[in-house]
């Protein structure tokens, strides 16, 4: 019996590879300059028009309260859907795609997840390697949501 597998997209963010399940991955795009989107929440940088689309962007290394991602030549966009939900993601570099065996992802740490940290969904562990985190799509939108400055005023 085979063990079943993880496929994920990796990229550098900040010297740090991170990864998303492969199924939230619409397609990889270089990095393109974007328009501004007044009065967004602030993780969005602004939207690109892709093939047609409006796509916001956002700066997965601000995201990650890491600074924002270089503009360098390897980086890139990565067009990602949740909930019905597609937008970008600015990366430093698109890394590889990794399959990995179920049994080397596991979940983060307690100590983390206990004091509200939910970024990561899992980590996954390599040899001769440094782990990978494995980010919670659902959680980094949830933070373009919180960074509204709009959202705490009442309705008017």
């Amino acid at each position: 019996m085979s063990e079943s597998r993880v496929e994920l997209a990796c990229f550098e963010i900040a010297d740090q590879m991170v990864g998303i399940d492969v199924l939230h991955i619409r397609e990889i795009v270089r990095n393109q300059e974007t328009t501004p989107l007044p009065k967004a929440p602030s993780l969005i940088e602004g939207v690109i028009d892709l093939r047609g689309k409006v796509i916001p962007i956002v700066d997965l290394g601000r995201a990650l309260a890491k600074g924002s991602c270089q503009a360098g030549a390897a980086a890139r966009i990565a067009i990602v859907e949740i909930d019905e939900l597609v937008f970008g993601l600015r990366v430093d570099a698109a890394v590889d795609v990794l399959s990995v065996a179920s049994g080397s992802v596991e979940g983060p740490p307690a100590l983390a997840t206990h004091s509200g940290y939910d970024a990561v969904r899992a980590v996954v562990r390599r040899k001769d390697a440094p782990p990978v985190m494995v980010l919670a799509l659902e959680e980094i939108l949830e933070s373009v949501y919180r960074s509204n400055p709009r959202s705490g005023e009442e309705a008017q």
